[in-house]
């Protein structure tokens, strides 16, 4: 009987379930801090009475910003579902948040950029940001060193579900 092999199957199999549980830990951290974003934009405007605009339509015209995209364009760049950017697009542009126009190009695609109201909308959200970043190191404990090693570690996930995408793995 080979108890050496056992004894070494035994750290894999910990390290594997411990490597799991930290995977799904950032898993529930990532969605609920997309969610909790969504609630610090919308406090944002419900403290200035603004009920014209929900957080996720504040947070696609700062997505937005100067910028002149299509729909595609803004899916592959932000926090979005398919139907969820058509539909939004539609009601900003019904609000006079967005100007849109058929791509020359391609009659099918459709270019938006922010009126001037869309820009200030825009504006309160990078406000809310501003001040975010003036406190979130004395407050909130994250330094410059934090982000960027944070950062890494998002892009690398990021890297690889995009290839379990591409190369289906």
């Amino acid at each position: 009987m080979n108890t050496n092999h056992t004894a070494q199957a035994a750290p894999a199999q910990d390290e594997k379930v411990e490597l799991k549980s930290l995977y799904l830990e950032t898993l529930q951290l990532v969605e609920r801090l997309h969610r909790r974003l969504l609630d610090v934009i919308k406090d944002e405007f419900d403290r200035a009475g603004r009920t014209d605009i929900n957080a996720v339509q504040a947070l696609l015209l700062f997505n937005i910003g100067d910028s002149v995209l299509t729909a595609g364009e803004l899916r592959s760049r932000g926090f979005y579902l398919g139907s969820n950017v058509s539909y939004n697009l539609k009601k900003l542009v019904d609000l006079g948040f967005i100007d849109h126009q058929k791509s020359r190009l391609d009659r099918r695609a459709v270019r938006v950029s922010l009126t001037e109201t869309g820009m200030e909308v825009a504006q309160v959200v990078a406000d809310l940001y501003d001040r975010h970043i003036g406190s979130i190191d004395k407050v909130g404990g994250l330094d410059e060193q934090e982000f960027t090693k944070m950062n890494k570690a998002l892009q690398r996930l990021d890297r690889f579900w995009n290839d379990q995408i591409l190369y289906r793995l």
